[in-house]
């Protein structure tokens, strides 16, 4: 075997700058940007499969940088939608802790104060009977109803953990993709109309 020969010589892919920032931006778009929408289309659906269905499985609590923020690291390899979910999660559904200003997910004999975000006992904790409260959208005083529960329910046990995970290796294999479409070694031409 000799030196030039073509088994043995290695070229290196070019850096493609714009494909990776894309593919960070949402998840196949770099792929979509070099000219290969099937692949492209299968990255999507394989990654925001697997965020969303750990989603699915374990409440939108999996996605959760406050709390779980190492798992949240692989998270956040899936893009904004994931800071867009967790976003969400920190600032439309936990309650506010009045001692340290801290936020937390809800008890389940308490709902949210859609202004202050602090939390409103509407049961009993420790029988789980309605309470008479002030409802924050009427300023009145009632008593609670099955209606009143909390904006969200942390998943327990192995749900949690498996949402998470889904989540998280959802990250991972994104990474892939972005370091894929950043050192694409045979970028091919668009398909002819009609072929998939």
């Amino acid at each position: 075997m000799t030196p030039t020969d073509s088994s043995s010589h290695h070229e290196h892919a070019p850096f493609q700058p714009i494909a990776a920032i894309l593919a960070i931006i949402f998840p196949g778009a770099g792929h979509a940007y070099l000219g290969e929408t099937r692949r492209a289309i299968l990255i999507a659906c394989g990654v925001l499969g697997l965020f969303f269905g750990g989603v699915l499985i374990g409440g939108i609590d999996v996605v959760d940088k406050k709390e779980d923020f190492v798992w949240f690291v692989g998270e956040a390899l899936v893009g904004p939608i994931a800071f867009g979910t967790d976003y969400y999660h920190q600032h439309h559904l936990k309650v506010r802790v009045q001692v340290r200003n801290q936020l937390r997910s809800a008890n389940p004999y308490e709902i949210r104060d859609p202004k202050t975000a602090y939390p409103i006992v509407v049961r009993n904790p420790e029988t789980g009977a309605p309470v008479d409260f002030v409802d924050p959208r009427t300023n009145q005083v009632r008593t609670s109803t099955d209606a009143d529960r909390p904006p969200n329910s942390k998943s327990v046990g192995r749900v949690n953990e498996l949402g998470t995970l889904f989540a998280a290796i959802a990250g991972m294999l994104n990474l892939i993709c972005i370091i894929d479409a950043a050192y694409r070694h045979n970028i091919r031409a668009p398909r002819r109309e009609g072929a998939f």
